[in-house]
């Protein structure tokens, strides 16, 4: 599904990203750990067409990221999701399922399912401007699931939650995991990933430190945080 080979991004004198390779296979649920400036959401840009890579290849099913193409059947959530304060959730997913080319009947069917299953659907016709963050957040994980994709790139997507939208965040990830929907998700919240994820790679200063499945990694009785720092303090598992 996934496929980087040997990326190299840059922002002037920044490496963000160094000589990176990582395949995801259909169907994986996939977490990108590090601390900030890891390189993580340089990857989800870098999958999402938002930029290119200085050197080495990222392909989406077989497709170069570059093409318009690789999009088609992906969601993505960026880390600093916002919503025009003049619009309500409705007209703003509306929008999204415009953009996906479904028609002004699918797009309200659509637009009510994904408000119900983030629980908003009390709150669609509320402006953004009086939306919290969760609510914000909550929208954004609805619009990135417009037209039931099968990649979703989820950049910190339970940011802002409480912890009973953290919990029916889970659910609903467990939900996309029995239709065979693909997850790459990066997320501060060692615990939940490690409830909801079964590979990850750790990240650091733009490069992988270690990358398998969580399982593989942790040592007996170990949580990923303490994994996630011990990797950080040695350099590898």
């Amino acid at each position: 599904m996934i496929h980087l080979h040997s990326v190299t991004k840059s922002y002037g004198q920044v490496h963000a990203v160094h000589n990176v390779s990582l395949h995801i296979p259909k169907g994986a649920f996939f977490a990108l750990l590090g601390l900030n400036g890891a390189g993580k959401s340089s990857i989800m840009r870098m999958l999402a067409g938002l930029s290119r890579p200085d050197s080495g290849s990222v392909e989406v099913n077989g497709v170069s990221a570059t093409s318009p193409e690789s999009r088609v059947n992906m969601g993505y959530l960026p880390e600093h999701h916002k919503i025009p304060v003049g619009l309500t959730g409705e007209e703003y997913l509306l929008r999204h399922c415009a953009l996906a080319g479904l028609s002004r009947r699918d797009s309200k069917k659509q637009t009510e399912l994904l408000a119900k299953k983030v629980g908003m659907a009390a709150q669609l016709k509320k402006r953004a401007s009086a939306y919290s963050k969760g609510m914000l957040q909550r929208i954004g994980l609805a619009s990135a699931m417009v037209g039931t994709p099968d990649l979703l790139l989820l950049d910190e997507p339970v940011s802002g939650l409480d912890p009973l939208g953290i919990r029916e965040f889970r659910f609903l990830l467990e939900e996309l995991r029995s239709k065979g929907v693909t997850i790459l998700l990066n997320s501060h919240l060692l615990s939940e990933v490690e409830k909801t994820c079964d590979t990850a790679a750790i990240m650091d200063k733009g490069q992988i430190l270690v990358q398998d499945k969580i399982s593989h990694i942790l040592k007996e009785g170990e949580t990923l945080e303490e994994l996630f720092l011990r990797v950080l303090e040695d350099g590898h598992a």
